[in-house]
């Protein structure tokens, strides 16, 4: 019998060496859009319990303003710079430019470190088929919207798993059957359950609350039916016209996104508690963060819910309300309880510091910095001289961070009406006051990350040489 028990401990012991990771990722929302950031209309109990057990970063960023290039960032460790995809790229019949063959990214390394991965969400990254299919980029299993452009519909006419296409029967832009995030919800919850023996990486990048603005009139709407003075939203009804990439009209716009983001909220409640369920909290790493900043499509109205916070900006810009998000981190008995307002991160920091955690391999190459010391309290924090951003769309943007100043240059692409601003966040958060005539050598000084930083892209050319 005690032989027996010493092979049960040491069979169990050797199943959780490695901790756990679940990444959970939102879609356009805001860095005030939850309690633990200061909403103050919208309830999100579960998430502020996540934040209460873990460590709130309030300088987090992500990888740019916008939903494929910063996910791309996340995935591969590297800014917007450097990383393989910079824009949001369509490709008919679906899907998006893919990654390249040639591109590691974080579902690679844990892979190969001996976790079973999965993502269930939303994926943009390569259509089925391509080099960047989920399942050549390191998940054994995948299932949601492959395409961004498909997930702009909650009702879609189909989903994926791996490379098969699951037809939702009744969802075919007439009528609105099957909700997807629901479908994507109940496969990330038997993920876990069925790699509860294993060590695994969950990557969850939901919809919500991206647009449009859509749910069923449940107990979340409910919630918030009667809640806010409203204003319609006219849009592209679901009906013979409908297309694609359209976004419905909605009769209650506060409502429907507040029951969105409370639905989301939800969700992570119910994956906390099947990992508490399965014994699995204290060896378990649990991530919430968001892709970027908040959007105004689709009848959104984040200046009402004060979805940026104090900051200036929303999806799209890079002042801090387009990439600055909010960022957890929970690993209970191992990451101490904590609101870090010090410690400056960004996307391309989670490849080095996770493969760290997990005892994966360094990745090739990463523009990132491992935070390890900071969440264990152990060790010297290496710190970024700056951070640096593109954005392709709107004439393009740069921008770059160094301690306390931000520099941001637009129009980009478009040479005689190119600006330079220049803000110094410890004095202007908001980004009210453009100093760069006031600090000439500052300004110079970021103006040449930006050229250090920027490699240029034959898919995504910037400066146009």
């Amino acid at each position: 019998m005690l032989f027996c028990l010493c092979l049960t401990v040491l069979h169990t012991e050797a199943q959780h060496r490695k901790p756990n990771i679940v990444l959970i990722l939102a879609d356009d929302l805001g860095i005030g859009d939850l309690g633990t950031y200061g909403q103050q209309y919208i309830q999100t109990p579960n998430i502020d319990k996540l934040s209460a057990n873990g460590v709130q970063f309030s300088q987090f960023y992500s990888g740019t303003s916008v939903c494929a290039p910063s996910r791309s960032s996340l995935m591969t460790g590297q800014h917007t710079g450097h990383t393989y995809i910079r824009g949001n790229k369509e490709l008919e019949p679906e899907g998006q430019e893919p990654l390249a063959d040639s591109v590691q990214t974080l579902a690679m390394l844990l892979q190969g470190a001996g976790y079973v991965t999965g993502a269930f969400g939303k994926w943009g990254l390569g259509m089925v088929g391509t080099y960047g299919d989920p399942n050549r980029k390191g998940f054994d299993e995948f299932y949601g919207y492959n395409c961004q452009r498909q997930s702009h519909r909650y009702y879609p006419t189909h989903l994926w798993h791996n490379d098969q296409k699951i037809i939702l029967e009744g969802n075919d832009l007439t009528q609105k059957v099957h909700y997807a995030p629901e479908l994507i919800q109940q496969k990330a919850l038997a993920f876990i359950e069925e790699n509860k023996d294993n060590s695994f990486f969950l990557f969850v990048p939901t919809v919500l609350p991206h647009a449009e603005l859509a749910g069923p009139d449940d107990v979340f709407f409910q919630k918030y039916e009667h809640a806010f003075e409203e204003k319609p939203h006219k849009g592209n009804d679901y009906g013979p016209q409908a297309t694609i990439p359209g976004y419905a009209s909605v009769e209650k716009p506060r409502a429907t996104h507040a029951s969105m983001v409370s639905r989301m909220d939800h969700y992570v409640g119910e994956i906390v508690q099947k990992i508490q369920d399965l014994g699995l909290a204290d060896n378990t790493i649990i991530i919430f963060t968001s892709d970027n900043g908040a959007h105004r499509e689709g009848g959104a109205d984040p200046d009402f819910f004060k979805s940026s916070a104090h900051f200036r900006g929303y999806k799209r810009d890079l002042y801090e309300g387009g990439i600055r998000i909010p960022f957890i981190i929970s690993w209970p008995g191992t990451i101490q309880a904590e609101k870090n307002d010090t410690h400056i991160v960004a996307f391309w920091d989670l490849m080095p510091t996770l493969s760290q955690l997990a005892g994966a391999e360094k990745p090739r190459y990463t523009d990132g910095l491992s935070f390890v010391p900071t969440l264990l309290k152990k060790g010297k924090q290496q710190k970024h001289p700056y951070l640096y951003w593109e954005f392709h769309e709107d004439g393009g943007r740069q921008a770059v961070r160094a301690d306390r100043w931000k520099l941001v240059k637009q129009k980009v692409k478009q040479p005689g009406q190119t600006s330079v601003e220049l803000y110094d966040l410890e004095k202007d958060p908001q980004e009210k006051n453009n100093v760069a005539t006031k600090y000439p050598k500052i300004t110079a000084k970021l103006l040449k990350y930006t050229q250090e930083a920027h490699v240029e892209s034959e898919l995504f050319p910037l400066t146009g040489k």
